[in-house]
């Protein structure tokens, strides 16, 4: 019965992202304080995929830095070209600066730590989206703000050390050691590989409910093209994160990884940035883009682990 539960759980995580965003936006002050607990909670989440990860797939990474490097060159620069292009939309359609600069900001931000899960729930190459995910946020203190000065001729400072330190406590640490012990948890092996997928699920929900809770109000007032803008991104960078790994001659299981990390961006940095630096209503496509890109990876995992179960 728990392990049917489990695979319910992981099977229906488009609804739960749902179902679970519905409830912050309505009761925003209950959902407020898993910002104390997401962090430890995704810790979590790595180290039990870290606990199923095929070792096989994580020296097939490291042996190909060619693949790793083409995936940060794709996150770098298809994002940071649709945030730009939304951006220039937005005041066309006569949005504010601040908002068009949102978008900017959102497109050059690295890749979102939630993709790791999202491409282990699909099916993906999860050590390549763990190696792509690494990469692009170590580069972003240098990479983020020249491009958003490039793109949104502003200047930024980007919190080099916390963000570092971050990926480092938050995604690394934790996942090296579930690789590690390894061996030491056979006898449970088929439990935990039946658990991991919904511990994801859990984590992945919880962070997309404070992601709305955090940003209530900034949600509310939100004009009708700021959504189809933020739809249009994320879309696009699936899209284009696909044609990347076919342009690179990545087989269908690493085209859609890419695809997922392409399309996924770390927009609670995007938002942090944002509001920090800029007018508060540029923080606005990060809180909406938060919510959108992991509701649709959620629902891209679903179908993919449909059409082709690992």
């Amino acid at each position: 019965m728990l392990l049917g539960i489990a695979h319910a759980i992981s099977r229906g995580l488009a609804w739960l992202v749902i179902a679970g965003a519905l409830a912050a936006y309505l009761w925003p002050e209950a959902f407020r304080p898993v910002g104390g607990v997401f962090l430890p909670l995704f810790a979590l989440t790595m180290f039990a995929i870290g606990l199923v990860l095929p070792l096989h797939e994580a020296k097939a990474a490291l042996q190909r830095p060619g693949a790793l490097l083409a995936g940060v060159a794709a996150q770098y620069s298809v994002m940071p070209a649709l945030g730009a292009l939304a951006g220039w939309t937005a005041l066309k359609l006569g949005l504010s600066a601040p908002i068009a600069a949102g978008f900017v900001i959102v497109g050059c931000a690295p890749g979102a730590m939630a993709s790791n899960a999202i491409s282990y729930l699909a099916g993906g190459a999860t050590a390549f989206s763990v190696g792509w995910t690494m990469l692009a946020t170590l580069a972003s203190p240098v990479l983020t703000p020249l491009l958003v000065s490039w793109l949104a001729g502003a200047a930024l400072h980007v919190p080099v050390g916390p963000m570092m330190r971050t990926i480092t406590l938050y995604v690394a640490a934790p996942l090296l050691l579930g690789i590690a012990l390894q061996r030491h948890i056979r006898p449970w092996q088929a439990a935990i590989e039946a658990w991991a997928p919904a511990l994801a699920s859990v984590a992945i929900v919880l962070i997309c409910a404070y992601a709305v809770a955090a940003n209530h109000a900034r949600i509310a007032d939100a004009p009708l093209a700021v959504f189809a803008l933020v739809v249009a991104v994320n879309l696009g960078g699936y899209l284009l994160g696909w044609a990347a790994g076919a342009l690179f001659g990545f087989d269908p299981r690493l085209r859609l990884t890419l695809a997922i990390e392409v399309g996924m961006q770390n927009a609670g940095l995007g938002a942090a940035l944002a509001l920090k630096h800029f007018p508060a209503l540029a923080a606005l496509p990060a809180a909406l883009f938060a919510f959108w890109c992991v509701l649709t990876a959620s629902m891209l995992a679903r179908r993919a682990r449909a059409i082709a179960p690992v």
